[in-house]
């Protein structure tokens, strides 16, 4: 029997040490109803009540030190990609550069100006995909302006160059819109490009589809990147909405029905009625029609109620 009750009360949650000084006072025999009132007289909690009782202790990390969560993040990434709201980036470099530099340099100051666009809106996450040949020193067929923000923008982790090398003279260059997808689909982000990637779309179907979702278009207006605002037609998301991962509905602003109660439109009114909002909105003609259709199935039951013996 004590230990029955021993039992009990740890399941409750109380304290051994409290459960026998009780059952000393009160006798074996005591009833759980006694014991239980003499806990609470002793002013004994429960574990769990003193857990959510105590303040939580914050614990003070210093600058740079790793912590718990450290090991499950991807390697090379922040830690506020995780819970950051925004859509990760993924510029075709050169698509940028040579847009900016109206088809005939591959402007880099033209990446500089996306890439500072979308810091400036808070996006951790942003890769340029530039080829390696573009390392090189420019020639006259394709000359390279700013060439040295290439750099700068790869000491940050941001640009990353796709292989390219030279086998007897000739230059093997690997298809860099293919890793622009690839990636942008794998992190289910933005695309930021003017280029439509019909080839890659009839390559395979969800890319199709991810590129017909995802893909953000863009316009240079002195110096300036601008991309839409409707980046998927006028019906379509805002670019708001666009970039981030939880988009924000818009709230319905009503207009109140100027006709009030006299409205004869029924459901196929624009205006609100707050009078109608526990109601099946029928037009007038649908209410006729479906009361001559009660009156009509009532009518036949009577018929075939007079009829039978």
């Amino acid at each position: 029997v004590h230990q029955s009750k021993m039992d009990f009360f740890c399941k409750l949650g109380y304290g051994k040490q409290d459960i026998c000084k009780v059952l000393e006072n009160l006798g074996q025999e005591a009833l759980e109803d006694d014991v239980l009132k003499e806990l609470i007289r002793m002013g004994s909690k429960p574990q769990a009540l003193e857990k959510q009782a105590q303040p939580s202790q914050l614990k003070l990390v210093a600058r740079g030190s790793c912590s718990t969560t450290a090991g499950l993040k991807w390697l090379g990434e922040d830690e506020s990609d995780s819970s950051d709201s925004l859509r990760p980036i993924v510029i075709d470099g050169s698509n940028v550069a040579m847009s900016h530099g109206n088809k005939e340099v591959f402007s880099c100051w033209g990446i500089q100006l996306a890439v500072d666009w979308f810091r400036e809106r808070g996006h951790t996450y942003i890769k340029v995909f530039v080829p390696l040949w573009r390392k090189e020193p420019p020639r006259q067929d394709s000359p390279i302006a700013d060439q040295h923000i290439l750099e700068e923008l790869e000491k940050q982790s941001i640009l990353v160059y796709t292989p390219s090398r030279k086998v007897k003279g000739k230059r093997v260059v690997c298809y860099d819109d293919r890793y622009i997808v690839k990636v942008a689909y794998e992190r289910d982000g933005v695309i930021v490009s003017n280029d439509h990637y019909r080839d890659l779309q009839n390559e395979n179907p969800e890319w199709k589809w991810f590129i017909e979702q995802r893909l953000l278009m863009y316009s240079f207006v002195s110096n300036r990147f601008m991309p839409p605002d409707d980046p998927l037609g006028r019906h379509g998301p805002t670019l708001s909405n666009f970039l981030s991962k939880k988009p924000v509905l818009p709230e319905k602003k009503w207009q109140l029905c100027p006709y009030g109660k006299k409205c004869t439109y029924g459901n196929k009114c624009k205006f609100y009625h707050p009078e109608r909002q526990h109601q099946a909105q029928l037009s007038v003609a649908d209410e006729l029609r479906a009361k001559t259709k009660v009156l009509l199935a009532l009518g036949k039951e009577e018929e075939r109620c007079q009829c039978s013996p």
